[in-house]
């Protein structure tokens, strides 16, 4: 619809030749804070195919295959790594956002904010069990809505219930992917 999707995934993706030969260089040599960056090269050479003015585009009858993690351990390597491409890259597009389309800068910041706000909300519920030593039942409350609301805004959209099992995610989220994504924050570089 937009002709720019903000990270095509490395196995699924598929590139002109031209457009990959006039980006070449800087792709080679992505560095992050002057040190060789060696993460989220996929995300990485989207946004350069964006701000060099190439479309991006998804293509739904396409069929890729690829290797998935199958342990924990792996799981957690693939979304550190995943988190800190997303954190670093999702700053470089910042400024391409607005020339691309409103909604997709609406998009980008609601990512971002909304887990923002689910990680405002857990530290504020264990705050409040720290503290209290009472059962933080509003914001156990807020995280089911929000969780709720956006498992059904994704199954309405696909026209697909089991989309409404994606709410088991957020418990994943909370206990695992939160702290990761924090600790990508802080060892970035």
């Amino acid at each position: 619809r937009f002709g720019a999707v903000m990270c095509c995934c490395g196995p699924c993706a598929m590139y002109r030749r031209s457009a990959m030969l006039s980006l070449l260089d800087q792709y080679e040599t992505q560095l992050y804070r002057g040190k060789p960056s060696d993460f989220g090269e996929d995300r990485h050479l989207t946004i350069l195919m964006l701000s060099a003015g190439f479309r991006t585009e998804y293509v739904p009858s396409a069929i890729a295959a690829t290797v998935v993690p199958d342990t924990m351990g792996v799981y957690l390597r693939q979304q550190l790594r995943w988190a800190r491409s997303t954190f670093r890259d999702t700053l470089l597009a910042l400024p391409l956002l607005p020339g691309l389309d409103r909604y997709l800068t609406l998009d980008a910041i609601g990512q971002n904010v909304g887990l923002l706000l689910l990680a405002l909300s857990v530290l504020t519920g264990i705050g409040q069990f720290a503290l209290t030593a009472t059962v933080p039942w509003w914001t156990i409350l807020v995280i089911g809505s929000m969780t709720l609301v956006r498992c059904s805004v994704a199954a309405y959209r696909a026209r697909e219930l089991r989309f409404l099992g994606f709410a088991l995610h957020t418990l994943v989220n909370i206990f695992l992917l939160i702290p990761l994504k924090a600790y990508a924050l802080c060892t970035l570089s």
